[in-house]
């Protein structure tokens, strides 16, 4: 499989004196899932709309197996398009919605047909090829619009925020149902977001995007477990910042409201006495002793949320307060407000960030 079914070279696009792409570059192979994550303005969804044409490069290059598409117009890329909006014809019934594109392309009425009637249950909706938009609930008329968009064979599917405008269950059910279909069909799919949930769940990668450039780009368990920059680890998932003093940079050791701990990334040249920051995330830190920690500290309960299936626990340990998830037991209560509290981790899990 070539990496580089969908290649980006120095793409960069600015309007004026700003600059929304800075020299992007990236390639994926064909079939993978690709997000590009990254807050409002950040540059990703002008990337996805360079990719389907629809705004013009300053320059660089996008590439598709080989076939440089920068200046094609949109309907010559051979792209299947999913908008934020549903955008589906309001005077047209769902079948016509779907067939639209084969019938522009000259596909006989038959074939169209069976094709539609084909996508009407990869989305699990048959039967409703003669329903019209305003019968449907968001949902299905979302699901309807990813039926129109794969309904040619595109070569790639392009999603722009797809989920955003529905309710919270629904989101989590249709990014299920997506990733579904793009497995089945081994479509290579470009989605946009700004949920980083959604992207961790459904992404093969993830591009995170950062003030018009990538930050970093790896497998989802990459960029949550070794995130490459602090704003990557702040963006995706929780973060703890524990502000430290090092007290002996020949072993690491640094200090935490004066309880000491060893940092094996701790860079070699920092000076004694140096004030640090280190990170660690919520999960990692554990209610008392735990086998495989080495990181004692103790503190005081500040604050305890209840999340369901999981419990978060604002520890101080003096000036700084960091946060703890814990599964939630039916059969003990979580400490409570005020309470002296032990808790540990393994100093492998602190994360010294580069800005």
């Amino acid at each position: 499989m070539a990496s580089d079914f969908l290649k980006v070279s120095g793409l960069t696009k600015t309007y004026g004196a700003n600059t929304v792409v800075k020299s992007v570059d990236f390639s994926f192979a064909q079939g993978e899932f690709i997000s590009l994550l990254g807050p409002s303005g950040c540059g990703k969804t002008t990337i996805l709309r360079m990719i389907a044409g629809f705004e013009t490069p300053t320059s660089g290059s996008i590439t598709i197996d080989g076939q440089d598409i920068t200046t094609l117009k949109p309907n010559q890329r051979q792209l299947g398009m999913v908008f934020q909006a549903y955008a589906l014809f309001p005077n047209l019934n769902v079948g016509d919605n779907i067939g639209f594109g084969l019938k522009i392309a000259g596909v006989p009425r038959e074939e169209r047909r069976a094709r539609v009637d084909e996508m009407l249950k990869l989305i699990g909706l048959p039967g409703f090829e003669k329903r019209y938009p305003y019968e449907m609930s968001g949902g299905q008329q979302q699901r309807v619009a990813l039926a129109r968009a794969i309904a040619p064979r595109p070569r790639m599917l392009l999603l722009d925020e797809p989920l955003s405008a529905l309710d919270a269950k629904i989101r989590v059910s249709l990014r299920e149902e997506i990733r579904a279909i793009q497995l089945d069909l081994g479509i290579t799919t470009v989605f946009v977001t700004h949920d980083q949930e959604e992207a961790l769940s459904i992404s093969d990668r993830i591009v995170v995007m950062n003030a018009g450039h990538i930050e970093q780009l790896g497998a989802p368990h990459e960029i949550y477990n070794k995130p490459a920059t602090r704003f990557v680890a702040t963006f995706v998932g929780h973060l703890n910042n524990l502000d430290v003093v090092v007290t002996d940079p020949a072993s690491k050791t640094v200090t935490i409201d004066g309880q000491p701990l060893t940092v094996p990334d701790l860079p070699s040249d920092v000076a004694l006495n140096a004030n640090s920051v280190l990170t660690v995330r919520p999960e990692v830190l554990t209610i008392g002793a735990r086998e495989g920690n080495d990181v004692t500290l103790t503190g005081t309960v500040s604050d305890v949320t209840f999340l369901g299936s999981v419990i978060r626990i604002r520890v101080a340990l003096g000036s700084n307060i960091v946060s703890l998830d814990t599964f939630n037991d039916q059969r003990s209560a979580p400490p409570k407000r005020g309470e002296a509290i032990t808790i540990s981790l393994a100093s492998k899990d602190l994360l010294v960030l580069a800005n």
